[in-house]
């Protein structure tokens, strides 16, 4: 896979800011994954995952939401699509690299905000989980994004109200008032909490690391080529399909409760009361997890007054199903999502905890299934403020903000003595450059100048057509410093830095003059215009192989000086590596350029893209730090053969 112009392999690699999936500009990860989308890829998602969730794999829809609005931002920062007849001429505005990643951070958000109706939910989850750089201006970008996809999901979801959705819940498009109980909790209520909480943390890093090791497998099964991938996905649906038709076997039926006031036993129709092979008047509680919608199975596992509705056995068997299968379908070749199994699997066992707990707590069985999942939810993926706001959107109960609060802050500690987050350790296995809030401290050693690699590539200000040919077909680097030497000055001065995409449009264009002028002497950029340099539509660009030139041509000049940027952001080489990440990340930076602390020949020292922060490649030029550098505390465990 090439990043930034270098292959990323083994946790290598250079990389441009995705949107801005961490700079998805320099706004955030998730966007940069998400560029390379067009109309039949969006389309591809939404139809992939809509046959994914209403098979029998326990997989979510709220990923491919996130990856789907993305994709459809993305589209439209890039004027549109002309395959498909949809482009406009006011989008032309947005195709430059800072307005994409907005864009497509705001996608991100909206996708969140359309899975759960949790519009402040979507932006605080851009802003904790995929964005690397932030704004002011993001901030309201985003928030009025969700605002709209709130506003238009509540036009639907009162459609479906209405009884004109079919078979839809009684929540009608997404989960939304799942606990509406007022809650009343003492200082006795809180030690279940806790060990909710800790339960969570437990379950979540055993949940990621069993998830990481299973995707490596997956990964190497995938790379055999398209049929491998089907039978794979095949095989898992109908593994998936056969467990969970025979499991509802296993448990007993149950009498119909006298005072419930639905129909009892359910048929034909979402509800609380699968019949299931069951005589009339009783129902099978595992089937009626089962046999329903993920939403709905949450809307039973959550439900108040009903303490006696499931038995031990088949709360049990729900929870290791969930656990194992939702991991087991994760990774298959399907546009899936990891947030309602992981809701589905902490509800389960949450409200297990709570049939344990009876009598002893206040708090009622569906309260510890809400708080069981967000003990889940922060001990998979690490997240804190956006899960909290989600889930007080999702139950429409905002009572429940202290005791959600503390079971996320406990699993999410607990969790991080073990392992990182499932979205680190699935972009470390994919190998993307992401770079993290915090410096690690071993980076307050070293300079800026421990890590600048070689060889370093440069134009002068009015360089050879040949060799910026050359430069471009046996180097792969994005961006290039451009000099100025004598006669054009003094001394060797740092004029600046030029894209490569630049570059092949000036040769494209054969911007070219015979003789070298000094700079004003040429009018070549009266030959351009904005529009000849905006980011071009993913899969567009423009490729250096692509470009024909004569011998003739080979010997003449360009004039970079008017298309250079002429304040690129530039640090000394005796600048701490900690503060130099810093900069570059909160900057939102693609490349930053290593100028002398005293002059000397060149004026350049180097040129640092996200891979030379990347700790492989540090801990790669620099192996004696491995062992002296300080991490966050893990607990390790002795391999299983050293105990016996």
């Amino acid at each position: 896979m090439m990043i930034d112009g270098r292959k990323w392999r083994s946790g290598t690699a250079s990389h441009q800011p995705i949107f801005g999936l961490h700079a998805m500009s320099p706004t955030s990860e998730v966007s940069n994954l998400c560029l390379g989308k067009t109309v039949r890829d969006s389309r591809t998602d939404i139809i992939g995952s809509i046959s994914a969730v209403s098979s029998s794999l326990i997989v979510g829809k709220a990923g491919p939401m996130v990856h789907t609005g993305a994709c459809v931002a993305s589209l439209l920062s890039q004027g549109g699509s002309k395959k498909y007849g949809l482009t406009w001429r006011w989008l032309r505005f947005f195709k430059n690299d800072r307005d994409r990643r907005d864009l497509v951070t705001c996608g991100s958000a909206a996708g969140i905000a359309a899975a759960f109706r949790a519009p402040v939910g979507g932006v605080l989850f851009a802003l904790e989980e995929m964005a690397s750089w932030w704004r002011s201006g993001l901030l309201w970008r985003t928030f009025f994004t969700t605002a709209v996809v709130a506003i238009v999901l509540r036009a639907f979801i009162d459609l479906c109200l209405s009884g004109k959705c079919g078979l839809f819940g009684r929540g009608g498009l997404i989960m939304f008032d799942v606990y509406s109980a007022n809650v009343s909790y003492h200082l006795a209520d809180v030690p279940p909490v806790l060990l909710l909480g800790i339960i969570g943390g437990i379950l979540g890093s055993l949940y990621n690391f069993l998830l990481d090791k299973l995707l490596r497998i997956y990964n190497l099964i995938n790379e055999k080529g398209i049929f491998y991938k089907v039978f794979l996905a095949c095989l898992i649906s109908i593994f998936t399909s056969c467990l969970l038709f025979g499991l509802p076997w296993i448990a007993t039926c149950r009498p119909c409760p006298a005072d419930t006031s639905e129909e009892c036993p359910t048929i034909g129709r979402s509800g609380n009361y699968k019949k299931f092979q069951c005589p009339d008047g009783y129902y099978n509680d595992l089937a009626s997890l089962i046999f329903n919608t993920n939403d709905d199975a949450i809307r039973n596992l959550f439900s108040k007054g009903t303490n006696d509705e499931f038995q031990y056995s088949s709360i049990l068997i729900f929870f290791s199903t969930c656990y194992f299968l939702s991991i087991f379908s994760y990774g298959v070749v399907a546009p899936v999502g990891l947030f309602v199994p992981v809701i589905v699997t902490g509800a389960s066992y949450g409200r297990f905890v709570g049939m344990l707990v009876g009598a002893h707590s206040n708090l009622n069985h569906g309260l510890y299934a809400v708080l069981g999942a967000a003990s889940f939810l922060g001990g998979s993926m690490r997240m804190t403020v956006s899960l909290c706001v989600v889930i007080l959107e999702l139950t429409n109960n905002l009572l429940l903000l202290p005791l959600i609060m503390l079971v996320l802050l406990v699993s999410k500690t607990v969790a991080d003595a073990f392992n990182g987050n499932i979205y680190d350790l699935i972009m470390k296995a994919k190998g993307f450059p992401y770079l993290e809030t915090h410096a690690e401290p071993y980076m307050r050693q070293l300079s800026v100048s421990d890590i600048v690699t070689g060889p370093l590539q440069l134009f002068q200000g009015i360089e050879r057509v040949g060799n910026i040919v050359h430069v471009l077909r046996t180097t792969k680097h994005n961006g290039f410093p451009v000099i100025d030497e004598p006669p054009l000055s003094e001394s060797p001065v740092l004029f600046g830095i030029i894209l490569r995409a630049h570059l092949v449009t000036l040769l494209k264009k054969k911007a070219f003059l015979s003789t070298p002028v000094l700079p004003g002497g040429s009018d070549a950029s009266k030959q351009f215009s904005a529009g000849d340099f905006a980011k071009r539509g993913s899969g567009n660009s423009d490729r250096i192989e692509d470009v024909v030139l004569t011998e003739e041509e080979m010997e003449m000049f360009i004039d970079l000086h008017p298309f250079t940027n002429a304040s690129p952001f530039t640090v000394v080489e005796t600048m701490s590596l900690a503060k130099a990440l810093t900069l570059f990340r909160e900057v939102g930076l693609r490349h930053m350029l290593v100028i002398p602390k005293i002059s000397r020949g060149s004026p350049v020292v180097g040129i640092l893209t996200r891979h030379d922060f990347m700790p492989e490649h540090i801990l790669g030029l620099h192996p004696l730090l491995v062992r002296s550098r300080w991490k966050r505390l893990r607990l390790r465990f002795p391999p299983l053969s050293k105990l016996f």
